[in-house]
Formats: C-alpha cells, sequence, structure tokens
C-alpha cells in the first residue's frame, strides 16, 4: 500500500536520525569521560574505542525505544500540521488504521530491540569487563610516568624513572589499601623494581630489589615493618564471589535462566525479555498524543509526550531496582506495559474521554 510505504519510509528515516543524535550526545559525553581518564594515565589511550564499541550496544537499548517514539511523534505531528491526516480521514483512514499500518515496521524494531538486550549488549559487557580487567592490571605498571602518582582500583603506584622498555623503574613506591575492614593498608618503599614475564599469567609481577614494607592500621597508632633485599610483588584483580548488578547484566540468557533464583537475577532476567516491548507501547502513546492543531505546531505535545513515555522507562528501572532487593516480584515488568498499553488503548478507544476527564477535574 501507498501510505503505509510512504509512512515506513518516514518513520525510518526519522527515527534513525533522532537515534544516531542522541548516541552521538550520550557517547560524545562518555568519549570526553574516558579521555579524561587517559589523560591521567589510569588507561591506556589506545583502547578508547575499543571501550566505546563495546559499550555502544548497552546505550542503544535505552535511546532506540526513545528515538523510536520521537520519530513517531516528529511524523504524526508534521502530518496533522500539513493537514495530510485530514486528507487521510477525509479518505477513510483513521489514526487508529495508521497506527495499524506501522505495526510491521514496530516489530522489526522490537525484534531488534530484543536481540540487542538479549545478546548483543551482553556481549558487549563482557567483552568490555575482559578489557577493563585486562586494563586493570596493565595500569599498575604500564602506565607508570616518571614522577607522577598512578591509581588503579586499590593500588597507588610512583616511580621517580623508568626504562624505556617499561620493565625497569626506579625509587618505587607502592601502597594498597585495604579491601576489608580490619586488614592493613600496606606501603612499600624499593629502590628498583624490574617486571618478570610469566607466560599465561596475566598479573604483573615484580621484582623489587633494596626496600622496605609497611603494614598500616587505619585510625589505630601501630604498624610493622619489614625491611628486604629483594621481593617479589604480584598484583592480580580481585574477583567477588556475589553476583551483582553489574555482573548479571554481562551474563548470558542461559546462566541467568540457570540462576533465576537470585533476585538480582530475576530482575535482569525481566528487563531483558520485558523492556523491548516499550516499543509497542511507544506507538500507542505517540498515536494518542501526537493530535494537534495545526495553529499550535507539531512540537505542542512533544514535549509532554516525552515526560510521559521517560515515565514509563522510569517506572521499569524502579521495577528492577525493587526486584534487585527482593521487593517486588518478576511480574511486575509485565504489569507496568500492560498498565500502560490499557490505559493508552483506552483513550485510542475513547477519544473523547480525555476532555471530560479534564472537565471533571476543573469542575
Amino acid at each position: 500500500m501507498i501510505i503505509r510505504r510512504y509512512l515506513v519510509k518516514q518513520v525510518m528515516e526519522t527515527s534513525l536520525v533522532v537515534i544516531a543524535l542522541l548516541t552521538l550526545i550520550m557517547m560524545g559525553g562518555r568519549l570526553i569521560k574516558y579521555f579524561g581518564i587517559a589523560a591521567q594515565g589510569r588507561i591506556d589511550a589506545n583502547i578508547l574505542f575499543s571501550i566505546i564499541g563495546y559499550r555502544l550496544p548497552e546505550f542503544l537499548t535505552l535511546i532506540m525505544p526513545l528515538g523510536f517514539f520521537i520519530g513517531l511523534m516528529l511524523v504524526f505531528g508534521r502530518l496533522y500540521i500539513d493537514h495530510e491526516m485530514a486528507v487521510l480521514n477525509a479518505s477513510g483512514v483513521s489514526r487508529n488504521q495508521l497506527a495499524r499500518l506501522l505495526a510491521p515496521l514496530t516489530i522489526v524494531f522490537l525484534i531488534v530491540q530484543l536481540v540487542m538486550m538479549v545478546w548483543v549488549s551482553p556481549w558487549g559487557l563482557r567483552k568490555f569487563e575482559q578489557l577493563s580487567s585486562t586494563q586493570a592490571v596493565r595500569t599498575g605498571f604500564d602506565l607508570v610516568r616518571p614522577k607522577e602518582f598512578v591509581s588503579s582500583g586499590a593500588y597507588t603506584i610512583y616511580a621517580s624513572d623508568l626504562s624505556e622498555d617499561r620493565k625497569n623503574l626506579r625509587d618505587i613506591v607502592f601502597y594498597q589499601r585495604a579491601i576489608k575492614e580490619g586488614k592493613p593498608d600496606v606501603v612499600i618503599l624499593a629502590r628498583e623494581a624490574t617486571r618478570v614475564e610469566i607466560p599465561n599469567d596475566t598479573a604483573s609481577v615484580v621484582d623489587l630489589i633494596d626496600g622496605r614494607r609497611y603494614e598500616i592500621y587505619p585510625g589505630q597508632p601501630r604498624y610493622t615493618q619489614a625491611e628486604f633485599k629483594s621481593y617479589r610483588l604480584r598484583i592480580e584483580n580481585n574477583k567477588e564471589a556475589d553476583i551483582s548488578g553489574d555482573k548479571a547484566e554481562s551474563m548470558r540468557l542461559q546462566q541467568l535462566w540457570e540462576k533465576r533464583q537470585n533476585p538480582v537475577v530475576q530482575s535482569e532476567l525481566g528487563w531483558r525479555l520485558c523492556v523491548p516491548f516499550a516499543i509497542v507501547v511507544a506507538l500507542l502513546l505517540a498515536t494518542a498524543l501526537s493530535e494537534v492543531n495545526p495553529r499550535q505546531g507539531r512540537y505542542y505535545r512533544l514535549l509532554p509526550a516525552i515526560l510521559i513515555f521517560a515515565s514509563l522507562i522510569v517506572a521499569l528501572m524502579a521495577v528492577k531496582t525493587r526486584i534487585t532487593k527482593d521487593q517486588l516480584s518478576i511480574w511486575a515488568y509485565p504489569a507496568v506495559i500492560f498498565g500502560y498499553a490499557f490505559v493508552t488503548i483506552l483513550f485510542l478507544r475513547k477519544p473523547n474521554l480525555a476532555p471530560k476527564l479534564k472537565l471533571k477535574l476543573s469542575k
């Protein structure tokens, strides 16, 4: 049908432009942040664009529903302003029929969103975690700069000089903050340090020469001291046994299903499977909220509509937080989706309901 092709083309082009613009804004801010971290020597500047690439699917899962909704609002608003909607209505095509014509495009966006959330975004987060884990170890010594303190996690390192191959350092100051309460902080001073290459080992290993090792207990007037001629120091990542929210976000769908009794896993599982259906609600909301008077302008209802749709995303985020704390069931996700969809369909079927409610409230 000509009308369907026309609408699909308009909505597709507008939505892609909005998604690209929102992605550019969000990723631009994140890229500036990573540039600042790289300037401090905490990560290697050569991996910045790899980090952005791995994090991009995660951002797209939040941007796509909003971009699709704004695209619908802009296209429908233009139809009203240019009197095209009046012509279509006079030809027997209502706004509800236009929404049905856009159902195939909505399903395409839904499938893309589902694939992004279930497979692509977790894969990107896993790659990002691997890169971050390697970088967390490497930043300890690989990114040391002469006469500057470099921090990485619980470690802080200082060297007055280092060789061009970064294997020999002089006048080392190494500080390790205690991770558990009651454990001492560690400070090591050494005249020289040499990197040790161990095959199939991702940790940083160095041999310290001629130094002292201090164990300091914060808030307590006691410490221990030991001198050494040679001391081998090994820095590796700390692995948490519990499942955190960030860990669950990078887990495969099969792993989530196997550990679905965990509240954190339940919240992530429901988030991946239910949030894509917000795109269907976006079509319904745009159909109901886009009607404007030509004198009002196409952007008259855009901001209120965005706030209403954003309230859906905020409600889903709040549900995710409550499920993580074991305060709600996973069925709260579809309850929110169906709640918004039901109210929107009610207003679509009874367009005079909103003016009547407004009149009653004013009285």
